[in-house]
């Protein structure tokens, strides 16, 4: 693809919201729609709209009162919608556990690198009459991180840039033994959700970044046993408003410098 092609590239940005994130603030001329899929419903129906004059589309990755668990998304569905809505960027917002003494609750987690330990979802538009291959090796899209790490540090919010994410099946959540396991594996963080959405998203030839919302230390920390069920839930809400500020700054950074992804995001 040529330069002068590639600089018209109009970029539309995909949210996914995670726990306690069903709707974005700010945007002008919003509406939700439902959008259909060959592979059955989404979580919700999509938010459309326009932030800082870029346009956007929403997903609440659990559905809007959050009906759904981790292993019931329909995560071909929910990719496929944004595909299919002209979606070019996703950014992905997760609640997590923080598996390391340097990542407290409140903290935000640009990660880099996954681990899949899921095992009951379906982690491929391909394999049924025709079979494609695409390589995983750097799941994260550069491009996007640089601009969520600009975001974050203008907005002043706790973030740190890099780390693994340790996907697990779910719902129930690790025994102290495999919170243990995943430490000794370097992994930073711990939740149910971006895999295999990470996955779907670069066979979609979309460029994917998360965001880790830290609401609590997994139960490898010796003070897991003694927090309240309310004080994550304060957290879980707190890093919801954080992360609609962060949307409402990083949107418009994005659409400024759209182009050919350096890191062959959109051409896999």
């Amino acid at each position: 693809m040529s330069a002068a092609t590639a600089s018209q590239i109009t970029p539309v940005v995909g949210i996914i919201g995670g726990s306690g994130l069903y709707d974005i603030d700010g945007l002008e001329d919003k509406t939700w729609r439902q959008v259909e899929t060959p592979w059955g419903t989404p979580s919700d129906a999509m938010l459309f709209g326009r932030l800082g004059g870029v346009q956007c589309v929403f997903l609440p990755r659990h559905g809007r009162g959050h009906p759904l668990s981790p292993t019931h998304l329909n995560y071909r569905a929910n990719i496929d919608a944004l595909k299919r809505s002209g979606v070019t960027d996703v950014l992905s917002l997760s609640a997590v556990g923080s598996l390391r003494e340097h990542l407290p609750p409140g903290d935000f987690v640009i990660v880099d690198q996954f681990i899949d330990r899921s095992f009951a979802r379906e982690k491929s538009f391909f394999g049924e009459g025709v079979v494609a291959h695409v390589s995983m090796a750097h799941p994260v899209c550069p491009r996007l991180g640089d601009a969520l790490e600009r975001a974050a540090h203008g907005l002043a919010l706790p973030v740190t840039r890099g780390g693994t994410y340790l996907v697990m099946e779910g719902p129930q959540f690790s025994t102290k033994a495999e919170s243990e396991l995943y430490r000794s594996w370097g992994c930073s963080v711990i939740g149910m959700t971006n895999m295999p959405e990470a996955k779907l998203a670069r066979e979609a030839e979309l460029c994917y970044a998360t965001v880790a919302m830290v609401t609590d230390f997994d139960c490898w920390h010796p003070d897991h046993d003694h927090v309240t069920v309310d004080a994550v839930v304060k957290v879980l809400l707190d890093n919801a408003d954080k992360a609609r500020a962060l949307v409402r700054e990083v949107v418009p950074e994005i659409g400024k410098r759209r182009s050919l992804c350096a890191g062959g995001c959109d051409r896999a």
